[in-house]
């Protein structure tokens, strides 16, 4: 007898039981692989309606906007949500498998310079106008509380835009320019059309300030001519290496205005504010040439290039010789996108990874169950709260600023966060994205996936609008302009949190560690007034970070720490907290006064409480190791360059 996977024959029923063998064999063969096929494969990590899933976002509103005002926000984001998730998430993934593409002849020799963009990218330009992600800032329906409206549907829209966050960042700084100058006749239209919820209006604006030599030194970078004309307007003659958007509608750049001669005027006193058309009502472009697009590593559903301007018409719209000045509306306003940029990367990062911890078995159970894989998303979870409630103080505060409502001491402390936040969360959304990916394994390597988009366009936010070290330079620069007061102001607005928050007996140890941080950042600043200017520029990276640090933790523990008034160094006064304003009672959340409200959740005060583990003060503890001292800056040349060869 013979046994052939149950079957049992005799000797004389070998041929056919071989026949039988071999279809049992066959079968098992493909259920196997079948079954290895099918073990390879991995449930797809989604998101709900983004808003509806936020609760951090919604329970920030509920706390702040008023009773009819949250009514009818709540409605709109609900929709908004619904929206992103079936119509425009979609349009988001054709956007990057459709990159811009340039064609600059046409088939008989003529060139044509055409950068052709997917329908998907152009729908996305009419959704922008369609949900008023522009106009509700300057529509103003909900007085001081609008700006703060339009950055939450901004933060909502970013991750599923395509890319179209970045046109929006600038369409808002050029109309916050246009605004500031008080909206002239001959710039009525294009503020009107900037500012549209008519997709057949709706333009978008670039921002041209980065020449040759490339970076944030303007002043010295910027070669761009600008020649008078018989009828008052200007004809612009230069070169841009890097101009994104370039498919947008108006422009702003900088020029040197030449005189009769010839001859410009160097530096940053020379640079006058331009805006242009980029093409005529024809389509032809304004005298423009485009050299090529951008090779970018990350955000290449945008297109981003090299333009020729050669005799480009342009109106001055800044005082001659004020261009740096005026256009800095532009620059916060573009920064406070790169904050919400940030923070919506990291948000989405972590909502896909915690659905994937819910699908995903490994060694027998879900991630989820896994403790060390939770803790890993929890720590992320901690970055990703903070960064969103220092975001939602920098447009509330913009927002008292644009209603007039704003104090003096709340324009100075706005002034300080903007680049305190923006250096921050760039360096935060590239650490948050890099470990969110690895949580999927093998998988977050995959293109097709959709990770790998995230992490590369995530990257460009600690270089686009100033880099870290530049931004920290510039927060020492609001020192140095305000002579310290802004140091005050940074103290003297949390003071009636105090009693608040201290009574919570949750978060006292966070109170004893954020004193601690104070109490050292006091003695750094006390022992900096001493030293030589050069003691500072090597600790702006550090100052910077520990300023946003305590300030996302417990800002209000600064009062309690500091006692006498004392220099940051040469020139730079910090004033003494009792003599400021102190009659202003902040709204703004941070982490603390968020986890002190009364219907608080046990993670919020987590939250408040694992930040406060981290080394809050960073340049204390750099400090003592004698990173800023004298011949610091020479042992750092000779670690980069001691080993190269000339």
């Amino acid at each position: 007898m013979l046994s052939i996977k149950g079957i049992n024959t005799t000797v004389g029923q070998e041929q056919q039981a071989s026949m039988k063998e071999k279809e049992v064999l066959e079968d098992l063969e493909i259920h196997l692989a079948r079954r290895d096929a099918e073990a390879l494969f991995q449930e797809q990590p989604g998101t709900g309606n983004p808003y509806l899933e936020d609760t951090l976002l919604r329970s920030y509103l509920k706390t702040h906007l008023p009773p009819k005002v949250l009514e009818e926000v709540h409605q709109d984001l609900e929709r908004f949500g619904n929206r992103l998730l079936t119509k425009i998430q979609p349009l988001s993934w054709e956007c990057e498998l459709n990159p811009p593409v340039f064609r600059q002849y046409d088939a008989w020799g003529q060139r044509v310079d055409h950068i052709h963009t997917c329908s998907a990218w152009r729908r996305m330009k009419e959704i922008s106008a369609e949900e008023g992600l522009i106009a509700e800032a300057y529509e103003k329906r909900y007085s001081n509380w609008s700006r703060l409206y339009q950055a939450v549907k901004l933060y909502l829209f970013s991750s599923s835009s395509g890319g179209f966050s970045c046109p929006l960042a600038m369409t808002d700084g050029a109309a916050k320019v246009i605004e500031s100058l008080g909206i002239p006749g001959s710039l009525k239209n294009a503020f009107d059309r900037l500012t549209s919820r008519d997709p057949e209006k709706f333009w978008t604006s670039g921002q041209w300030m980065t020449e040759r030599r490339g970076g944030s030194d303007v002043a010295n970078g910027t070669e761009t001519v600008a020649r008078k004309q018989p009828d008052g307007t200007y004809r612009l003659y230069g070169f841009k290496w890097f101009t994104s958007a370039a498919d947008s509608d108006v422009a702003l750049t900088l020029a040197r205005i030449a005189d009769a001669e010839g001859q410009c005027v160097q530096g940053s006193r020379g640079l006058s504010l331009f805006f242009l058309r980029v093409r005529d009502e024809e389509g032809k472009l304004n005298s423009i040439q485009v050299q090529r697009l951008k090779d970018k590593l990350g955000t290449r559903q945008m297109a981003t290039a090299e333009l020729w301007l050669q005799g480009a018409r342009a109106e001055l719209i800044s005082a001659e010789g004020h261009g740096v000045a005026t256009i800095s509306n532009m620059l916060n306003i573009t920064r406070i996108h790169n904050v919400i940029g940030a923070v919506a990367s990291m948000r989405r990062m972590i909502s896909l990874s915690r659905d994937y911890a819910r699908k995903r078995v490994a060694f027998g159970k879900l991630l989820k169950d896994h403790p060390l894989h939770v803790q890993t998303i929890a720590r992320m979870e901690v970055q990703v709260r903070g960064a969103f409630l220092l975001l939602m103080e920098i447009v509330r505060l913009l927002g008292l600023a644009e209603t007039n409502l704003a104090s003096e001491q709340e324009q100075l402390l706005l002034r300080l966060l903007i680049p305190v936040a923006k250096l921050y969360t760039g360096k935060q959304a590239s650490a948050v994205a890099v470990e969110a990916m690895e949580s999927f394994g093998g998988q977050g390597y995959m293109e097709d996936t959709g990770l790998p988009v995230i992490l590369r366009d995530t990257l460009v936010l600690s270089i686009w609008e100033g880099t870290t070290n530049i931004l920290s330079l510039d927060v020492l620069r609001s020192l140095a302009k305000s002579k310290g007061q802004v140091m005050a102001v940074f103290l003297s607005t949390v003071q009636e949190k105090l009693e608040l928050v201290s009574s919570s007996r949750e978060l006292a140890l966070a109170m004893q560690r954020t004193r601690e941080a104070i109490g050292s950042l006091r003695e750094f600043m006390a022992a900096a007034g001493s030293e030589q200017t050069l003691t500072m520029e090597l600790a702006a990276r550090d100052f910077s970070y520990s300023l946003a640090r305590i300030y996302t933790d417990e800002p209000q523990a600064l009062l309690r720490s500091i006692h006498r008034p004392f220099f940051l160094s040469p020139g730079l006064f910090w004033q003494e907290p009792g003599n400021a304003d102190t009659s202003y009672s902040p709204t703004g959340a941070l982490l603390m006064e968020h986890a002190a409200r009364a219907d608080a959740s046990s993670a919020d005060a987590c939250t408040a409480l694992r930040w406060c583990s981290q080394e809050l003060c960073p340049v204390a503890v750099e400090s003592g190791r004698g990173s800023y001292r004298g011949g610091a800056a020479l042992q750092d040349s000779a670690l980069v360059f001691g080993n190269s060869r000339l």
